[in-house]
């Protein structure tokens, strides 16, 4: 993602647009991921994937590939309530992937992903951190503004 200004931005994505997936249960002993839509929906419209994959560079440490994919299986597993690593697998079952809009890698890749991490990569995820919140506090409607 590339910004066009320093107040927008465009997006191109591969997937249909989340907002447009109808969520339907074919398993009698389903349990819906409730909230995962919503972030998952806030990301894609932020560009976190894009962003991570700009900035986060591991050179040539395993786990190095896709970091923004690595980062919101990650992420999107913490929302869905997990606590460790293992808790990843929860997001590969069913059609989980379809509502996130991103292929869910595997927990050992996530592993991976984490292990290659120095103090210097960590400051990177803070240039991915201050990038979507310069993007996403433009977007927050000015109480003074409403009717």
């Amino acid at each position: 993602m590339i910004p066009e200004s320093e107040d927008t931005f465009s997006m191109r994505s591969s997937h249909v647009l989340l907002d447009q997936v109808d969520i339907v249960f074919d398993d009698e002993h389903a349990v819906a991921g409730a909230g995962l839509l919503l972030p998952a929906t806030l990301a894609e419209r932020l560009g976190v994937e894009q962003v991570t994959d700009q900035v986060v560079d591991l050179g040539d440490r395993p786990g190095a590939a896709h970091p923004g994919r690595k980062l919101l299986t990650l992420v999107h597993a913490l929302v869905a309530g997990g606590d460790c690593i293992d808790d990843v697998e929860l997001l590969r079952s069913g059609a989980t992937g379809s509502v996130l809009g991103h292929r869910v890698v595997a927990p050992s890749t996530v592993g991976t992903f984490l292990r290659s991490f120095t103090f210097g990569h960590a400051r990177q995820l803070d240039q991915v951190t201050a990038t979507i919140l310069g993007r996403a506090w433009p977007q927050v409607p000015d109480p003074a503004m409403a009717p």
